[in-house]
């Protein structure tokens, strides 16, 4: 959808370009709908295009529609919060690492993924 500039992409387009099974793609295009990341049209000329532009979408909008926030700074050594919680020095190493993973995923936009994908499809053509 991205590719295509505001044009309205039929779901048998999608389902056609994206070799998923329409259930599975519905699905995906519920969640980003509910997020608003993509809107629906309905009837003849209808089908899904994206709400915001493609540079104003991060790679963390989609991981949060599809997974919930990134979360791995659970102790993975008891089942019961831990008294050492705050001073824990495997932690405060967790929490570095997954503000850094969220920075830069909110930091990659699908317009970054498009023009990437531009380029490569302009070097295979050669």
């Amino acid at each position: 959808m991205a590719c295509e500039k505001g044009r309205v992409v039929p779901v048998p387009e999608l389902v056609k370009e994206l070799k998923i099974p329409r259930p599975f793609l519905r699905k995906i295009l519920q969640g980003l709908g509910k997020r608003g990341i993509v809107r629906s049209y309905k009837g003849i000329g209808g089908g899904f295009r994206l709400a915001k532009h493609p540079e104003d979408i991060a790679v963390m909008d989609l991981v949060e529609v599809f997974q919930g926030p990134i979360k791995v700074n659970e102790c993975m050594f008891k089942k019961e919060l831990c008294p050492d919680r705050a001073k824990c020095a495997l932690k405060q190493k967790i929490d570095k690492i997954e503000k850094y993973v969220i920075s830069e995923l909110g930091s990659i936009t699908i317009d970054d993924l498009v023009d990437r994908r531009r380029s490569t499809d302009a070097v295979d053509q050669r």
